[in-house]
């Protein structure tokens, strides 16, 4: 890093004491410049004193630029000499980098105008046209070079922003085509599978019709099933090999949570702060695969929502089996407004529950109780299970 860097960086770091750094020096410069004692002491300490205002002014100029302007041009103009235009180049340049171009040229204008009063007023009307113009000058170049070093800053900035903007697009972009892609790849797996399901199905029934009277052809068909769902099964496979992200497991390590895993579940939440009631009801019918998982996964999703936003510590889970259809209602005795704007679609969770929902084929829904609290109710179709052995009512905590 060379020297102006560091300079800039520390700067930007510590820009009070930078400031304060920097006046200190502009007054060490500047004493000199007060020349010989001359026109009585009284003079001599308005020059003085004017030089002390410049330096305050530039030790203040980032914070308040135009005040610190004006106080500069007024130091000038009292004070006279070479000092306080030091002050002035600093300020009028500090001012032209961070306001607007039109509020920089004014400023600039108005401080020369009373830099320039000040000396017709010191030189009692006698001054050089080119001392005038010297002060023009001065201010002139103060503005101009803060005018080019704002517009320099304002086109390195816009630049960074298009990059940035260019990079967050190229990221979007990349991530619309591999969704697109994905969404593709199921459409060409839901083909491939229901082509291969519907060879089975056929076969199958070809098989069942001819079991009884010419066993071999049903023995091939059933051959034919066979090779058939084992291509499926290859196919479906590779399918969904693509859509695999890269850190995902080869092959699924533990069963897919159900409604079996319910007491762990609620334990797990217990270890949190949350103590749930759980009350099964009616004959225990095994659930579809998907129901079993939708089931597990709209509960989970439900409590923890409640410890999230409830501000409750217990939670009521109403379990209730029917012969074609389960219950499911998620209870908590929260404040009444225990959800955004107590509305039930608030919220990724919920969205996310009745998605499941919608894709078994069941009802939801979910909103503020009368009493307080939230509730969250589900009904998931079994279509056509078996009725198993009957399981009186538990209530588990």
């Amino acid at each position: 890093m060379t020297i102006f860097g560091w300079i800039r960086e520390q700067a930007r770091r510590r820009p009070l004491p930078t400031d304060v750094l920097f006046a200190l020096t502009v007054l060490a410069v500047t004493l000199p410049l007060l020349g010989e004692p001359g026109g009585g002491t009284g003079r001599d300490a308005v020059r003085l004193g004017c030089l002390l205002v410049a330096g305050a002014a530039v030790a203040v100029r980032r914070r308040w630029p135009l005040p610190a302007l004006a106080a500069a041009s007024l130091a000038a103009a009292v004070g006279g000499g070479e000092g306080p235009m030091i002050a002035v180049l600093v300020t009028v340049y500090t001012v032209s980098v961070r306001t607007d171009r039109r509020t920089a040229w004014l400023g600039g204008t108005a401080a020369t105008v009373l830099t320039a009063i000040g000396a017709l007023v010191d030189a009692g009307g006698a001054v050089p046209p080119v001392d005038l113009f010297g002060l023009l000058i001065w201010t002139a170049l103060g503005t101009s070079v803060g005018d080019a070093v704002r517009n320099r800053r304002a086109y390195v900035d816009a630049m960074r922003d298009r990059a940035e903007r260019a990079e967050r697009t190229r990221e979007e972009e990349a991530q619309r085509r591999v969704v697109a892609e994905r969404i593709r790849i199921a459409r060409e797996l839901h083909d491939v599978v229901a082509h291969h399901i519907a060879l089975v199905n056929a076969q199958a029934g070809v098989a069942v019709h001819l079991m009884d009277r010419h066993p071999a052809l049903a023995r091939e068909a059933l051959g034919h099933i066979r090779d058939t769902s084992g291509v499926a099964l290859d196919e479906l496979r590779a399918t969904v090999g693509l859509l695999r992200q890269s850190g995902d497991p080869a092959a699924p390590r533990e069963p897919v949570p159900g409604l079996a895993g319910l007491d762990d579940l609620v334990a797990s939440f217990a270890r949190a702060g949350l103590t749930v009631d759980v009350r099964r009801s009616g004959q225990v019918v095994p659930l579809p695969p998907l129901v079993e998982l939708s089931a597990y996964r709209i509960t989970q999703e439900a409590l923890t929502n409640v410890h999230k936003h409830a501000r409750t510590g217990r939670a009521e889970v109403d379990l209730r089996y029917e012969p074609d259809r389960v219950r499911i209602t998620i209870r908590d005795d929260g404040p009444a407004r225990s959800r955004p704007d107590g509305s039930a679609r608030a919220g990724h969770g919920l969205i996310g529950m009745r998605e499941r929902v919608d894709a078994v084929g069941g009802t939801f829904r979910a909103g503020p109780r009368p009493a307080g609290g939230f509730e969250v109710a589900v009904e998931l179709v079994l279509r056509g299970a078996a009725v198993a052995a009957p399981a009186g009512p538990a209530v588990a905590r």
